[in-house]
């Protein structure tokens, strides 16, 4: 990971640069790029380290990890989905729930852009209709970490990946997400119903995975 920083003008002050997520590593090395114009040749340098915690699942592209539910049928207005993901492969499935009355969600990588389809089930609708797609983000195949957040409240949505946001509503009249049994990870473990989008699983990495606060891999390894 190679990244470039702008240093003080002047004698004395300090400037703080805080990376966007933290890193493991044996060693760092500084290479100067251009000195203070007006100032004498001079370099110092602190880094501080920080408590992270980190709960990582690694996918095969032929995996998936499943969530299921206390009961048959989860039925949400609010929804609350985070983690970090990085991968090689341009397409696979991240996250996915169905549910028998047409209600979905789906988070996918296709040809390295991110794609969110929700569908809050309007059985009185057409499927184009109700049907709502966004895609945010490119070149997110570069096995680096990429942060992703989505908060759903009713029919208002906002789709943020590695700090781009995008703010939409979904189509239909309902605002409720019907979702049966289970949500799936990483990939689709069963053929879906239409509307299922893209079937090739993810292969890559999934880090600090939570659903509406709870924390998936941590309660896959327990």
């Amino acid at each position: 990971s190679f990244q470039v920083f702008t240093g003080n003008s002047n004698a004395d002050s300090v400037v703080h640069h805080k990376f966007l997520h933290s890193m493991k590593a044996r060693f760092l090395r500084f290479i100067p790029l251009k000195w203070n114009v007006g100032g004498r040749i001079g370099l110092r340098v602190e880094v501080f380290g920080c408590s992270y915690k980190s709960d990582i699942a690694d996918f095969d592209g032929r995996s998936s990890l499943l969530y299921r539910f206390n009961q048959k049928l989860m039925s949400t207005f609010k929804d609350v989905v985070s983690l970090k993901f990085k991968s090689m492969q341009g397409d696979g499935v991240l996250f996915h729930g169905e549910g028998q009355r047409g209600d979905y969600i789906t988070l996918e990588l296709q040809k390295g852009k991110l794609s969110l389809h929700i569908n809050l089930g309007d059985s009185n609708l057409h499927f184009s209709n109700s049907h709502t797609s966004v895609t945010l983000g490119s070149l997110l195949d570069d096995q680096h970490w990429h942060s992703v957040l989505i908060e759903r409240f009713n029919k208002q949505v906002n789709f943020t990946v590695d700090k781009h946001t995008q703010h939409f509503r979904t189509k239909g009249d309902s605002d409720h997400l019907d979702i049966d049994y289970e949500l799936s990870f990483g990939g689709i473990p069963v053929p879906g119903k239409p509307g299922t989008f893209q079937r090739k699983n993810f292969h890559g990495c999934i880090e600090n995975l939570y659903y509406n606060g709870v924390n998936i891999i941590d309660l896959a390894k327990r």
